[in-house]
């Protein structure tokens, strides 16, 4: 039986984690008051038909959630094992979703969202201390999401506790402001000026061949990737759950888009240090004639 806690900030995700969580089988409770969670733990953990449980804690709780810390020492002296799952996101994301959904933030007494956010930050923090599993989904869509929650909770693979999100962008447009690491393959062979290539996309078999039919191309991309396999675990190690790769060129279309898809199906299929990879074409479909 696995008995997870799912937790996090307001507007990170959690409602839809919980409903993934359904979805994997788990029997699901949301807000239970804080003096119910150690007796909810105990019946459900020794009952011998219990399928696996899944718990939502937030800052709904109030101050009873100081007794949590408590509770969960109590849960490990019980030899009740248990996973946490802490549900994270930027505060400008937060914000924003925030704005879009009309929501009032349930700390933030005086209406404004910020200060909301920052005592949620302050009370959880403990939680996210000892969190399993930390998804930060400021860039993460549902679906990606999903899939990392079913790749350690149903397929029980390893995951490392970061996200690497690999972006392509064009120039033109400007650097992604939230880039961790910028690559500019402007250098490369531009399939732009290639009348049959123009229209097409990085996604292209033909304009990745001719990307990649040049000698320097396939040196950078091996010489990018050892890179990257040496630094990425250095980054999870110092406590960095999500790192932004921005792979740049003019205009976004062609020689960017196939070596963030390189980078993306590479190291997806290497599973290195079990880290979530995603993938996303910022400035892809800019520029097209309507």
């Amino acid at each position: 039986m696995e008995f997870a806690i799912i937790t996090g900030l307001s507007g990170a995700g959690k409602t839809a984690t919980l409903k993934m969580f359904e979805d994997f089988g788990y029997f699901c409770v949301d807000n239970l008051p804080i003096e119910l969670v150690e007796k909810f733990a105990e019946l459900t953990v020794n009952h011998p038909r219990a399928e696996n449980v899944a718990l939502g804690l937030d800052a709904r709780s109030g101050d009873d959630l100081d007794q949590m810390e408590q509770i969960l020492q109590h849960l490990r002296q019980m030899g009740i094992g248990y996973k946490i799952v802490f549900l994270d996101a930027s505060d400008e994301i937060l914000i924003k979703r925030y704005k879009e959904t009309r929501r009032r933030h349930p700390l933030s007494e005086d209406g404004r969202i910020q200060e909301g956010i920052q005592k949620e930050r302050e009370r959880l923090q403990f939680l996210r201390k000892q969190a399993d599993y930390i998804f930060d989904t400021s860039h993460l869509l549902i679906r990606d999401l999903r899939k990392d929650l079913q790749n350690v909770f149903v397929d029980k693979k390893q995951f490392g506790n970061m996200m690497v999100n690999i972006v392509s962008f064009g120039y033109k447009y400007g650097i992604p402001s939230d880039a961790d690491l910028v690559f500019d393959v402007r250098f490369l062979p531009n399939p732009y000026y290639v009348e049959e290539l123009k229209d097409k996309t990085g996604n292209d078999l033909e304009v990745r061949d001719y990307v990649m039919n040049d000698p320097e191309s396939e040196v950078f991309v091996n010489k990018l990737q050892d890179m990257l396999a040496f630094l990425l675990p250095k980054y999870c190690a110092e406590g960095k759950n999500q790192v932004i790769i921005a792979v740049g060129c003019t205009g976004g279309k062609h020689r960017s888009v196939t070596i963030a898809n390189l980078l993306y199906e590479h190291f997806n299929e290497e599973e290195l240090g079990g880290f979530g990879y995603h993938l996303g074409h910022r400035d892809i479909e800019k520029g097209k004639a309507r």
